[in-house]
């Protein structure tokens, strides 16, 4: 795809792009949902990931600043056969994840304004969400890449309002929750199924390369902008969870409504004034959750464009507009699968937060995957292409540099594990995990089938 792009990203497009991408608003309430212990799983996750997994994509991404981002750097590595699993996945996880996304956003709107909206009345709501997004990713980068811009900078001021919430409901009535050292330190209980939400919450550095060309200077202002967005991004989440723990008690947290929940709960007690306060605030929730869904579609669907385009998925897949060069037949394609997951658990689920989980866990799953490879394509770089130019290498020892990539590694393999454990309440646990699994499965054994299929067309002979 060189030469077909224009560069319209600069450093504060990618800063606010990662925040945007990264700081979802959609599992912050899944987070608090682990109680006070939350705390220490952002902490701990900081130092033994999150900075790791941002040092390492940094690099990646300024020495192979190339259009597909995590694509190339596999591919790179460990060749095309892994390498088109890795997109794969990446993208179908989104197209996966964008319904239980407009799950939460139709939830959200109901409790604002229609309170007694039907379950299918909220799928509706997602299904035309999803389809909303379709057009506006189809749309120039140039003009597309303002609405991660404002969703970053709502985001920003969202969680900077629930930090305030909670330093005021502590002020007028003390923590809603059981504060003694023991509700602080990790239990292995039930509650840990929710521990893979903390690192699903940290990824997606790596997503401002799928747009490797289209990037000002990217060996200078990936690495800047993965740093300084990966600072902000961690004390905005803790402030976030820390106001929704300290308005709601644990048993009231739904993880659809949470952080609309609690600003509510608090602008309650202001009468008029705080109803305002709370629609405003749960309109800019709404915008986030379109901005976030906007900014992970504008990754995935180059990722899978760029791999379609060499002829190792469908051809139609790598189809650009005439006119805004951006993959409208993934973005159409995506909308579809997005559209029949949404109106199949309908049917199945037993509730609006039933169909969020399910689906969420469903492409968390998917979406953990490619980092599996990730993390070793790294190491294997480093070992076999040190001639390639670093701009921005991971300081250190190289036993300190295999330990970063091992801990990555251990964190994502733990992270799927856990999602296989089902949330507190799930009535039937065999369905629970039959669907999981075998949806999964099921994913991976359509992308070796459209990789075998297509590198069959694209072979020496093949005509």
């Amino acid at each position: 795809m060189e030469g077909k792009f224009k560069r319209v990203l600069n450093y504060w497009d990618l800063f606010f792009f990662t925040v945007c991408a990264i700081l979802v608003m959609d599992t912050v309430a899944a987070s608090a949902g682990i109680g006070n212990q939350s705390y220490f799983w952002w902490i701990l996750t900081l130092f033994l990931f999150f900075i790791p997994y941002g040092l390492i994509t940094a690099e990646l991404g300024s020495a192979w600043p190339s259009q597909g981002g995590i694509y190339i750097w596999v591919k790179e590595a460990f060749g095309e056969g892994w390498a088109t699993m890795t997109s794969w996945l990446y993208w179908i996880n989104v197209a996966f994840w964008m319904p239980s996304v407009y799950m939460l956003f139709s939830g959200t709107l109901a409790t604002l304004f229609f309170p007694d909206l039907s379950t299918w009345g909220q799928v509706a709501i997602a299904l035309g969400m999803t389809w909303v997004t379709v057009i506006l990713g189809i749309i120039a980068l140039e003009k597309s890449k303002w609405v991660p811009n404002l969703g970053a900078i709502l985001k920003t001021l969202i969680m900077l309002f629930l930090g305030v919430l909670g330093i005021a409901w502590i002020a007028r009535g003390g923590y809603a929750n059981p504060g003694s050292l023991g509700d602080f330190l990790p239990t292995w209980s039930n509650t840990l199924a929710f521990l893979p939400v903390v690192v699903y919450n940290y990824m997606g550095f790596e997503l401002m390369s799928s747009a490797g060309e289209e990037i000002k200077n990217p060996q200078k202002n990936v690495p800047k902008a993965i740093i300084f967005s990966g600072i902000a991004i961690f004390i905005l989440y803790v402030l976030g969870t820390f106001g929704i723990l300290s308005v709601l008690p644990l048993e009231r947290i739904s993880i659809v409504t949470g952080i609309i929940d609690s600003i509510k709960e608090v602008m309650s007690t202001f009468g008029t004034a705080g109803e305002v306060v709370s629609i405003a605030f749960g309109i800019a929730i709404l915008y986030s959750f379109l901005a976030n869904m906007v900014t992970w579609s504008i990754g995935a669907n180059r990722v899978v464009a760029s791999t379609a385009e060499e002829g190792r998925l469908p051809r139609f897949l790598g189809h650009l507009h005439g006119r805004f060069k951006t993959p409208d037949f993934a973005y159409i394609t995506m909308g579809v699968l997005g559209s029949l997951l949404l109106l199949g658990n309908g049917f199945l689920a037993e509730n609006p937060e039933s169909i969020f989980w399910q689906i969420f866990a469903i492409s968390s799953l998917i979406f953990l995957l490619p980092y599996l490879l990730m993390f070793p394509a790294f190491l294997k770089l480093r070992a076999l292409k040190p001639e390639v130019k670093r701009p921005y290498m991971v300081p250190g020892p190289k036993w300190l540099i295999w330990t970063m990539a091992l801990l990555g590694e251990f964190f994502i393999a733990l992270s799927c594990v856990f999602f296989f454990m089902p949330p507190e309440g799930t009535e039937n646990v065999l369905i629970y995990e039959l669907q999981l699994g075998g949806l999964t499965f099921l994913v991976l054994v359509m992308g070796l089938i459209l990789f075998l299929v297509n590198r069959k067309k694209t072979s020496p002979g093949a005509e």
